[in-house]
């Protein structure tokens, strides 16, 4: 991805409510299709709503797969898998797996777990278009020249008012 026009940028109060809707969501899915047992978070980014996901759903079972797709945080280059997942969750071939990620920005990522755990159930809080196709379910479309700025990517700093007028 080439540098980003457009910006948005995610408090952690809405990454919250975004994942907690995501929840909501998967709650009802959950009850069509079966309960889940185990959650499988792509790192980094899927550990944070994997852990608000797994608190509303009430599972306790998490499991990681270390797959690095963005690097310097500029472009998304070439996937490498840095940990894989375990031969016992490798074994269910993915029924009864709820993955959780951030962001379904290519689908690449998401195309790579599923071949992993074919019969998963990929869940995003934020999708962009080339990305949508690889998720079940998710909570907002962004545009594909959007680039989200997480909670966890910032830091709290003064901003000066939009006047410029310094009061002091």
């Amino acid at each position: 991805m080439s540098e980003a026009p457009k910006a948005f940028p995610v408090s952690w109060d809405q990454f919250h409510r975004d994942c907690k809707a995501l929840a909501w969501r998967l709650s009802g899915i959950s009850k069509e299709n079966g309960d889940w047992h185990t959650i499988v978070a792509i790192t980094r980014g899927g550990l944070v709503p994997a852990a608000i996901i797994a608190r509303e759903l009430g599972i306790r079972n998490i499991e990681t797969v270390c797959i690095a797709s963005y690097h310097e945080y500029k472009d998304q280059g070439s996937l490498e898998v840095i940990k894989g997942i375990s031969d016992e969750i490798s074994a269910t071939k993915g029924k009864g797996i709820l993955v959780i990620d951030d962001l379904a920005d290519t689908g690449k990522t998401a195309l790579k777990v599923r071949e992993l755990l074919p019969q998963s159930h990929i869940a995003t809080v934020y999708a962009k278009p080339t990305g949508e196709a690889a998720t079940d379910t998710y909570v907002t479309e962004v545009s594909q020249d959007t680039w989200i700025y997480f909670p966890w990517d910032m830091e709290m700093s003064y901003v000066p008012p939009i006047s410029g007028k310094e009061d002091g």
